[in-house]
């Protein structure tokens, strides 16, 4: 070690004293920050630890955040594969490049080491983007570094999502609106966005006085694939009083009902009308274009930066809900 007073070493880490202290990156970080939520006997090891290292407590202290890591579950695949959570990621990274931080990128599974990741990106913020089960989000509660959800909620901790019950609610009014009167609903894994489209939906028809029929209320198998969309939209439409609407969670799994549909030789939208969600670019692109529930999904990474920032709000625990829009095409069209 070195002694105390001596010259900082530059090859010394912040990883390196929350070992020596045996502490959290976010003790050392509070310790550094003269923050709350620590004994000062633990404040007082931490820079003693420091200085033994020789590390310059000045930087710190005087610091904001410069590294930020986007987490993002390994289930949404890597973020150029996925239509959704790429956008997130610009927008993140337009964000970060106008407020001069230096942005990473890691995917994780359940079986990863979340500190080891973060540590080695040397990260300061934490972006974790969409779900994280159970056993991840202890792991990053536990690094106490600072950490904003995007597209995720989990109690008191600061998040970043889309109105999902208001542009459900709004997309299946639509389709009672033009005479549908059994719609359905095409779901996906059960995680808070999801969860708050299939209450708005839910919502919808108790609100135009419509029982909720069971038959109609289908998820994808397997939920984890794309394609258990086609085998949830087949079981539809073999019932004997099928849907007349189908309101999908997403647009991959919307676009998929509407391959079905026309493979069974239904007419789109006379037989039957689909919304889904997001507006992801194939949305537009398709025959005859989706109806779909616009997420503006580049701001909601920006937005997610800009949380991060605010230590503030961050630590008030601050829910940030964004607009969503109805964009209605011919899959729905009256």
């Amino acid at each position: 070690m070195r002694a105390p007073g001596s010259d900082s070493s530059p090859s010394v880490t912040l990883q390196d004293v929350a070992r020596a202290a045996g502490v959290s990156l976010g003790t050392v970080s509070r310790a550094f920050r003269q923050q709350g939520g620590l004994t000062e006997q633990t404040r007082q090891q931490v820079l003693q630890v420091a200085r033994e290292l020789g590390y310059d407590t000045a930087r710190l202290r005087a610091a904001r955040l410069r590294h930020v890591t986007f987490l993002l579950h390994r289930q949404h695949t890597a973020p150029d594969g996925n239509p959704f959570y790429s956008h997130v990621l610009h927008g993140v990274e337009d964000e970060c490049r106008a407020r001069g931080l230096t942005l990473h990128y890691s995917s994780l599974s359940g079986e990863d080491q979340v500190a080891e990741i973060v540590q080695h990106h040397q990260a300061d913020g934490l972006l974790g983007v969409g779900f994280f089960e159970g056993t991840l989000m202890a792991q990053l509660r536990a690094l106490e570094l600072p950490l904003v959800l995007v597209d995720h909620f989990a109690g008191a901790l600061p998040s970043v999502n889309s109105d999902n019950f208001g542009g459900a609610y709004r997309a299946t009014r639509h389709l009672l609106a033009v005479g549908r009167r059994r719609v359905a609903y095409l779901g996906g894994p059960d995680h808070h966005s999801i969860r708050q489209r299939w209450l708005g939906y839910r919502q919808a028809l108790y609100d135009a006085g419509l029982p909720a029929d069971p038959a109609l209320d289908v998820r994808r198998d397997p939920l984890d694939e794309e394609d258990g969309a086609r085998v949830a939209m087949l079981g539809l439409l073999a019932l004997a009083e099928p849907p007349d609407a189908v309101f999908a969670f997403n647009d991959t799994s919307a676009l998929t009902a509407l391959r079905v549909c026309q493979e069974a030789e239904l007419r789109v939208p006379q037989d039957i009308a689909l919304v889904g969600f997001d507006d992801i670019g194939a949305a537009a692109l398709s025959h005859p274009p989706l109806s779909t529930v616009r997420v503006d999904k580049e701001t909601l990474g920006r937005q997610g930066v800009a949380l991060l920032l605010d230590a503030r709000r961050r630590a008030e625990g601050h829910q940030e809900i964004l607009p969503t829009e109805l964009i209605v095409r011919a899959s729905s069209a009256g």
